[in-house]
């Protein structure tokens, strides 16, 4: 029987916005300044960065460094960091933040036919400002969750849990849509249907993405926002 989808859960970063570029480029200074403060010789580059963490929270990234360069952190300087980079990073998303391609077309088109919601591991007000910024918000309203809010980060499942009761839904009658790996599982781990989306990202690197999303669990992946419409009939 085919599913009965009444609700679209949309990542965010590289999904409905392009904000992995910009957003780690203010991230990159963040982190470097920790490490140095640490006494950690080695730097990331921007491209480094995005390498690992892609799908990170900052949170999590900072925890996993300081487990790997044995340091840590005073009482309160973690939520300081966290404060920092969600500043560093909203003052450049305001200036560079773009929707992906054809995102807001397709979106417009979804408006009164789904629920739409976004489910992120970045913060709230982060969030919030690139749907602003993107010319998004009035889709969305009030129907934004992030794993931020709930101390946690994907690819742990419990922000589209939440994102489900608070929406009074169940699996049955709703689909997520991620580009990455630890987005799919998060939402995989839920027992949410999940479609891979690949069209933030270099045509070239598209195809290994697409074969890591499917590995992931997605049951399909699309590579442009005109084949949505065709991948959401397929379930």
């Amino acid at each position: 029987m085919a599913k009965k989808i009444t609700h679209v859960l949309f990542d965010y970063d590289n999904t409905l916005g392009m904000t992995e570029l910009p957003a780690f480029t203010a991230c990159c200074t963040v982190v470097n300044k920790l490490l140095a403060s640490k006494g950690v010789s080695m730097q990331f580059t921007v491209e480094s960065l995005m390498a690992r963490f892609v799908g990170y929270s900052f949170r999590r990234m900072a925890t996993e460094l300081a487990t790997e360069h044995n340091f840590t952190f005073a009482d309160g300087e973690l939520d300081m960091l966290v404060a920092d980079e969600v500043d560093a990073v909203v003052a450049r998303l305001a200036v560079d933040i773009q929707a992906t391609p054809g995102a807001n077309a397709l979106v417009a088109s979804l408006v009164g036919r789904f629920n739409l919601s976004v489910v992120s591991s970045s913060a709230l007000r982060r969030v919030k400002a690139c749907l602003k910024g993107a010319g998004q918000d009035a889709f969305f309203g009030e129907q934004v969750f992030s794993a931020a809010c709930y101390n946690s980060s994907k690819p742990d499942p419990k922000v589209y849990i939440e994102a489900m009761k608070a929406l009074g839904i169940t699996v049955d009658d709703c689909v997520a849509i991620e580009d990455s790996k630890t987005g799919t599982l998060a939402a995989v781990g839920a027992g949410i249907t999940t479609i891979g989306y690949t069209g933030a990202y270099p045509e070239h690197e598209r195809e290994e993405l697409a074969k890591v999303l499917l590995a992931a669990g997605c049951v399909s992946v699309f590579h442009d926002w005109s084949e949505f419409e065709a991948a959401l009939a397929a379930l």
